[in-house]
């Protein structure tokens, strides 16, 4: 999101959580964003490199990634 002074502003922490060694098991996220790691309900904070990608890929291009018939 950007203000009107054309400050960019990071937002939607409603899914966030602290990050624990153990790992995170929760099955959280957007479809189209989300790692197949988190379906599998066993993951790390690598994830979000992979949703960060699907971000940029998206900005860049205009499309997702991945077509599929459903989310």
């Amino acid at each position: 999101m950007v203000d009107e002074s054309w400050t960019v502003k990071i937002l939607d922490f409603g899914l966030a959580n602290l990050y624990h060694a153990k790992g995170l098991t929760e099955v959280v996220g957007t479809p189209y964003y989300v790692a197949p790691e988190v379906l599998t309900g066993n993951y790390s904070k690598e994830c979000d490199m992979w949703s960060f990608g699907v971000i940029l890929f998206l900005m860049l291009s205009g499309s997702t990634p991945f077509n599929g018939s459903n989310p």
